[in-house]
């Protein structure tokens, strides 16, 4: 490689397997701040929607949220020790890793949390960098902050994230982005934002971003 590329993971979802933790907890949480519970039913609907889609299905105030996230976090903490990778994930991240990749997370869950969650599961020496940061939709500064402090050029930089706001805030910081199905939303919404690829298990990673690079 010329470049030493960057691979910029998001958590939740992508390399940590909260969702099922997640519902538990925001179920826990609707009454509280006036949102409907999360029925098996919804939760594949919601699968189905961007990120500015389920705000709106939901009927939450967007004033709420930065409150809803923190104690979201705050409970998720006592969960750590119980979560798991997603399958496949930590093989492909000491690929990566080996490979001579730099690696670091993006995340709206707390520094704390991620660290706790790597030390459990012996990841705690893949990452160079985690960065968190409380936001909805404005990931893309995120992103653009973390390449300023850490001086990477956008074009050696990949995201790969769950959700479509990480499609929409990759492609607005102008870095290339892999949407991954295993986490948050499903395929088919993922394609409609038109990431640079889609996988569907964690062993494709490498030959993807080796595909990114030649692009």
């Amino acid at each position: 490689m010329t470049t030493q590329k960057v691979i910029i993971f998001d958590f939740d979802g992508t390399i940590a397997d909260t969702v099922e933790a997640l519902v538990v907890i925001a179920n826990r949480l609707a009454l509280e701040f006036g949102y409907p519970q999360i029925t098996p039913e919804e939760l594949a609907l919601l699968r189905n929607l961007t990120s500015r889609e389920i705000i709106k299905y939901s009927g939450i105030s967007v004033f709420k949220i930065p409150f809803l996230v923190k104690k979201v976090k705050g409970e998720l903490k006592r969960k750590i020790p119980d979560l798991k990778p997603i399958s496949g994930i930590q093989e492909s991240l000491l690929v990566l890793k080996e490979k001579d990749y730099r690696l670091g997370i993006i995340t709206s869950n707390s520094e704390e949390n991620v660290k706790e969650f790597l030390k459990v599961n012996d990841l705690e020496s893949i990452f160079e960098f985690i960065y968190s940061g409380v936001t909805i939709f404005g990931k893309t500064t995120i992103i653009n902050n973390v390449l300023r402090q850490k001086q990477i050029k956008s074009s050696e930089a990949i995201y790969v994230g769950d959700e479509t706001r990480d499609v929409e805030a990759s492609q607005k910081a102008n870095i290339k982005v892999i949407a991954v199905t295993w986490g948050f939303n499903n395929e088919e919404v993922l394609s409609q934002q038109n990431p640079d690829f889609i996988v569907t298990h964690p062993s494709e990673l490498l030959d993807v971003i080796q595909r990114c690079e030649i692009r």
